[in-house]
């Protein structure tokens, strides 16, 4: 096991040297051409994420957030540095994560059952076995009562978790998250942050999370990181030292949490009153 890299940030130690990390971002940089010319989208990333960790990433729109995930998951090639998984770099489709992105990716012609079904036949997991492990997934979920329906019987809310049913039926190690409940109104937000806090808990996934709430941030992460606008560097990391276990509709009263939300809003306003947005 080798020695995890310490960065001091935020007035604090990040990356302990007690196991190694589950992805690294070792200074990596996208560029992307529009119309034949060049723009650099994110500038350089430098962290890591351990194993079972919650880490958000919060930042003005075209900071690079977004590339981030789709770097982790394999789906583009970084323009400079790397990204390691568990050690190896990402070259490829990360079949390891699973991926939850803003779009409703349910098939309108597959009932709830059907969708959350297809990760385990696109796997050629044995059919015996199947229905059960679906059955258990939409229980887990809340939704054993609809495992008949398709998304358009279902509220926003319930879509979401049927995704979110499809993603870990696979038990990836790790989530990558992209504004998963942006288009949610603010009372089922916190429903379903909780579903995902109880989810999380009872797998031990690694999740990695963008969002542009930073409530929501402060909420759900062990530690938030803090990209400037474009081309996004990393600001800061922030540990958000709340105790867990966190109930998300009594958390937002903890005088710690509106502290840690005033914190990071210090660090982003100049990013956002120059003309960035969230």
């Amino acid at each position: 096991m080798r020695r995890r890299e310490t960065q001091v940030l935020d007035g604090g130690e990040v990356g302990a040297p007690d196991s190694a990390p589950m992805i690294s971002f070792d200074h990596v940089g996208k560029r992307f051409f529009k119309k034949g010319k060049p723009f650099q989208a994110l500038g350089d990333a430098h962290f890591d994420v351990r194993p079972g960790e919650f880490v958000s990433i919060v930042g003005p729109s075209g900071c690079g957030k977004s590339t981030l995930l789709n770097i982790t998951a394999g789906l583009m090639k970084p323009s400079s540095g790397a990204v390691r998984y568990q050690g190896k770099p990402v070259a490829a489709v990360n079949t390891n994560v699973g991926y939850v992105t803003q779009a409703d990716t349910l098939l309108p012609w597959r009932t709830v059952r059907q969708n959350v079904a297809i990760p385990l036949e696109i796997r050629h997991h044995p059919r015996a076995e199947r229905a059960g492990l679906v059955d258990e997934m939409i229980e887990k979920v809340g939704l054993a009562d609809f495992g008949g329906h398709y998304p358009a019987e279902l509220s926003g809310g319930m879509r979401k978790r049927v995704i979110l049913a499809r993603t870990l039926i696979y038990r990836p190690e790790t989530l990558l998250m992209d504004e998963p409940f942006g288009a949610l109104d603010a009372q089922l937000k916190l429903v379903m942050q909780q579903e995902l806090l109880r989810l999380w808990s009872d797998a031990g996934t690694t999740i990695l999370f963008v969002t542009h709430d930073l409530a929501e941030a402060v909420t759900l992460s062990d530690r938030v990181v803090v990209v400037s606008s474009r081309p996004g560097t990393m600001r800061t990391i922030k540990t958000i030292d709340i105790p867990r276990p966190r109930d998300v509709f009594d958390v937002r009263f903890h005088d710690r949490f509106r502290e840690l939300q005033q914190e990071l809003w210090a660090i982003l306003q100049d990013d956002m009153l120059e003309g960035g947005e969230m």
